[in-house]
């Protein structure tokens, strides 16, 4: 299936690729055709997988790849999950080799049918990683595990270098796009992360596009900024299917610069912003970048 960022009409210059960009996803995908785990970047179908695994980065998709939630601007199947796989950590662990990896990123979709919503889980991972490849640097980014602080607990404990738990939207648009997810309660997984481990790096991020007003988003910004999150990520929201929430605005590269500005004023050590920004993209340039600054 086609990139629907790419199979959409009318997209604004900005946003479209060029044909030498979508041979080069296409031919790495087709190279990364061996038995590998999940990955957010194939799932989602990211428009930057060729560029973050041409450098030494990915973000695997661990638990599965079927959500307990269905959020309106989300690609990723709903329903009933498996159980963990188990053998999960020696796909992760083989595919690190094998490509070389420098930085890796672990997500996951929600899962609330887990009783600690798949926090053991990640934090085996992160320790299996961190004992097999010392120097490869762990992002984690994680739901909100029903604001469980036991859970984050877990997660923390495997110390991962980066924390990110995205807030992904506006408060007023919660209820249209993020059912069953409580803005208050990512504000609370972010400030709980930085309690527990005032030493690990926190991130979040969050889509443009879906209908926010200006001075809502900068609200946020403020919101997020208060929980002590480090590093802010934005980026354009694109409609991945039919059936996903309208795109109601493009935001120009100029406002996106704006926007950064602002942010930065407000104390983030690291504001990624532009059509393009997702929220793992170049994570381990964002990550050094973030410690030169501190």
């Amino acid at each position: 299936m086609e990139d629907a960022f790419l199979t959409m009409a009318r997209l604004p210059t900005w946003l479209k690729q060029s044909k030498g960009k979508l041979r080069s996803t296409r031919a790495l995908s087709e190279r990364l055709d061996f038995k590998m785990p999940n990955t957010i970047c194939q799932e989602a179908r990211c428009p930057n997988r060729a560029e973050c695994f041409e450098k030494g980065a990915l973000t695997f998709m661990i638990l599965g790849i079927t959500c307990t939630r269905n959020c309106a601007f989300c690609s990723v199947t709903h329903g009933t999950p498996n159980p963990p796989d188990l053998k999960e950590l020696d796909e992760i662990l083989h595919t690190i080799e094998r490509l070389k990896l420098r930085f890796v990123v672990l997500t996951s979709p929600n899962r609330d049918d887990l009783p600690d919503g798949g926090a053991g889980h990640y934090a085996s991972i992160v320790t299996g990683i961190k004992t097999a490849f010392p120097d490869v640097k762990v992002e984690v980014l994680v739901p909100d595990f029903q604001g469980e602080k036991a859970d984050l607990e877990t997660v923390l404990a495997a110390k991962p270098h980066v924390l990110n738990h995205n807030v992904e939207t506006v408060p007023s648009l919660y209820r249209t796009v993020r059912k069953g997810s409580l803005f208050d309660r990512s504000l609370a997984v972010l400030n709980m992360a930085k309690t527990l481990d005032p030493g690990v790096l926190t991130k979040s991020g969050l889509m443009l596009g879906l209908g926010e007003e200006r001075e809502e988003l900068l609200s946020t910004f403020q919101q997020i900024r208060d929980q002590n999150v480090d590093i802010l990520t934005l980026g354009q929201y694109l409609k991945p299917d039919k059936q996903s929430h309208d795109v109601m605005k493009y935001y120009p590269p100029e406002e996106f610069d704006e926007l950064k500005e602002a942010a930065l004023k407000m104390g983030y050590k690291f504001v990624f912003s532009g059509p393009m920004i997702r929220s793992s993209y170049l994570a381990e340039h964002i990550f050094h970048d973030t410690i030169l600054t501190s």
